[in-house]
């Protein structure tokens, strides 16, 4: 009898120690599920910026969160400050450093002490200028997948590998933006639109496929025949648009990159079906995959910062604008009296822009090859723009002036991108004007979270001489070419989507040109018609020359991101 009570109480006490087994291990178990998850998004967030991490580090930022009762909703945008913030430091290594990952711990804890209040938004301190000769060196890497900073000091030479390297980059950065496209990348979930997936194929898998439908991204180029070819990285091949009824919308120029479907046929020839530009990418989503990227050289700043800064420039800058001219002939004899006009009236309604930017051409004919008199007489013309603008000190006190330079403007170089204007021919203005900035063309200004990219060409006219297969669209206006420029222009992420020997530019320096990700706002200063078109979130517009039957010029307002054409009547200047 004994006996079997003490068995009967083993029993009982062996069960309620397997209950408590079983207990803990379920408790165990979800604890493990939170943390596990906790720790996927931590390695997901800081491989999207090329970081690895040991357990030591994963540890230590699991206790961070812990420290800070960080949410789950709220653990990725947190984990993603620290990342960006990791890979600002000089030091930075891909396997992320436990002591360098403390020592941006401690600076943001510092920084939530000591700014608790925002402080009234300085526009000035976060206005910067940046020449083309000033943006780092940014390169698609094939091997890593993302952007990688150039080794090289960049040289005004280049070389035939440099040339054929800008090539092959346009080429990665496009591509990349289309293999990411809903249209290319299959979701992770099945679903009947995988079926209607498109395929890119490359040259090379055209050999002995004759009868066989493909779709190709490759460069519009001219064979050694002066034959029309689509050339990509593996090879070329010759292209037939005589089954081709109209392009798609966009200018398909010499040098441009295309997406075209067609028939591989026996005579190695692909017959055109469809031609098209490739598909744009908004600002937006290049900014969250590379938005640690410093692309400007002024310190990259993380969506979330973008968008407080957004909005607060929306509430507390309103009022703050920005004034573009284009083609200010100062040979001409209305030219500074209608600058005169404008500050004045900039004075009498107590409306002073920030930024007052003044493209070429300086002069309404070449003095490229020019006598010495004509060259005193361009820098005389300054001299007179000069001691105008000085005179109105209560517009030189705040605003900022940038001179950006033309086709027929005097510079160290006359490909792009252009230099400055000679600074020995602005010494006036650079003594007489406090906030004077010379621009190279192209240049471009950031302003809290927008890009303004200001480029001065006459692309529509260079670009419709250079369209080849069918050519334009039939039937086209004014507006649709306008349209057709810009969305091009776009599609290409690039300011000159032309061949060197149409458009020469310097190899090394081509990144300047590029448009990935995407500005806030592009000028294309054009002697070509006045238009504004926003496009895939870029705001484009062309403030068109300033003089003609009027005065004319646009203001840009960055807490609309948007433009105004503005009209000045000649009156008694006529």
């Amino acid at each position: 009898m004994i006996t079997r009570i003490s068995f009967l109480v083993t029993s009982t006490r062996r069960a309620f120690q397997l209950f408590a087994l079983v207990y803990t291990n379920l408790a165990i178990s979800e604890t493990r599920g939170m943390s596990n998850a906790r720790q996927r998004t931590i390695i997901k967030v800081f491989r999207k910026f090329s970081n690895s991490l040991g357990p030591d580090t994963l540890d230590f930022l699991e206790q961070i969160l812990d420290a800070h009762d960080i949410q789950n909703s709220d653990i990725e945008s947190s984990i993603e400050t620290l990342a960006k913030e990791y890979n600002k430091q000089d030091d930075a290594t891909m396997k992320v450093s436990i002591e360098i990952l403390q020592k941006v711990y401690e600076a943001l804890q510092d920084q939530g002490q000591t700014h608790t209040e925002a402080e009234a938004l300085d526009p000035d301190s976060h206005l910067h200028f940046i020449n083309a000769s000033e943006m780092p060196s940014w390169h698609w890497s094939v091997e890593r997948g993302t952007f990688e900073k150039s080794a090289n000091p960049p040289t005004v030479s280049g070389s035939a590998d440099s040339r054929v390297f800008t090539v092959r980059d346009r080429l990665n950065v496009i591509k990349q933006c289309v293999l990411r496209n809903e249209h290319f990348a299959p979701s992770t979930l099945p679903s009947r639109d995988r079926d209607r997936l498109v395929t890119l194929r490359s040259t090379k898998q055209l050999l002995g496929r004759a009868g066989e439908r493909f779709l190709l991204l490759g460069m519009l180029a001219r064979s050694k025949e002066g034959k029309l070819v689509l050339e990509d990285a593996d090879g070329s091949v010759e292209l037939d648009f005589s089954q081709l009824d109209e392009p798609g919308d966009g200018l398909f120029t010499e040098g441009c990159f295309a997406l075209v479907e067609g028939e591989y046929t026996d005579e190695s020839r692909l017959e055109i079906i469809a031609i098209g530009q490739p598909p744009c990418e908004s600002r937006q989503v290049a900014r969250s995959i590379y938005g640690h990227i410093d692309f400007l050289g002024k310190a990259s700043t993380s969506l979330l910062d973008d968008q407080k800064l957004s909005v607060r420039v929306q509430e507390e800058l309103s009022d703050l604008h920005f004034f573009f001219l284009s083609d200010v002939w100062l040979d001409h004899p209305f030219t500074l009296p209608g600058i005169r006009k404008m500050l004045d009236n900039c004075v009498e309604n107590d409306f002073i822009p920030k930024v007052i930017v003044l493209c070429g051409n300086f002069t309404s004919q070449s003095i490229t090859h020019g006598n010495a008199r004509d060259i005193q007489r361009y820098q005389d013309n300054f001299d007179a723009l000069a001691e105008l603008i000085a005179s109105y000190t209560s517009i030189t006190r705040t605003t900022h002036f940038v001179l950006v330079p033309g086709p027929l403007d005097l510079t160290l170089n006359s490909i792009l991108p252009r230099q400055p204007i000679l600074p020995s021919l602005l010494s006036r203005i650079r003594s007489k004007i406090p906030k004077v900035h010379l621009g190279s063309n192209p240049c471009r200004m950031k302003f809290f979270d927008q890009e303004i990219v200001i480029y001065r060409e006459d692309c529509m006219a260079k670009m419709l001489r250079n369209v080849v297969g069918v050519g334009v669209k039939p039937g086209v206006n004014s507006d649709d070419l306008k349209r057709f420029l810009v969305q091009t222009i776009l599609d290409q992420a690039h300011l000159s989507p032309l061949t060197i020997n149409i458009q020469p530019t310097l190899s090394d320096y081509d990144h300047s040109l590029r448009l990935y990700p995407l500005p806030t706002a592009l000028v294309l200063a054009d002697k070509y018609d006045r238009y504004k078109i926003t496009y895939t979130g870029c705001h484009v517009f062309n403030p068109g020359s300033f003089i003609g039957s009027a005065f004319v010029f646009s203001t840009y307002k960055p807490a609309e991101i948007n433009s105004e054409e503005c009209i000045l009547d000649m009156g008694q200047f006529e």
